[in-house]
């Protein structure tokens, strides 16, 4: 997610440095502004993305579980 971050670091200093040096500075400014406002989004993605992979682990690692404690269950039982 580090790398992702500094991507978009790296891009937004890129799409800066693009923009001519003719246009007027509020143009520039609001460019600036937009960059970074949909920096900032992607970055809240990010973390709701991470949270929901948390999430999805959790309960994976249950369902393991379970799948582990039934097998155990069925070879005590004769599994027929």
């Amino acid at each position: 997610m580090k790398r992702l971050s500094a991507l978009i670091a790296f891009c937004s200093l890129a799409l800066l440095g693009a923009v001519p040096a003719a246009e007027a500075p509020s143009a520039s400014q609001q460019q600036v502004q937009q960059v970074l406002a949909v920096a900032k989004e992607v970055q809240v993605q990010q973390a709701a993305i991470a949270e929901n992979q948390a999430r999805i682990d959790v309960k994976l690692a249950t369902i393991a579980e379970s799948i582990r404690v039934a097998r155990i269950l069925s070879a005590r039982g004769g599994g027929k």
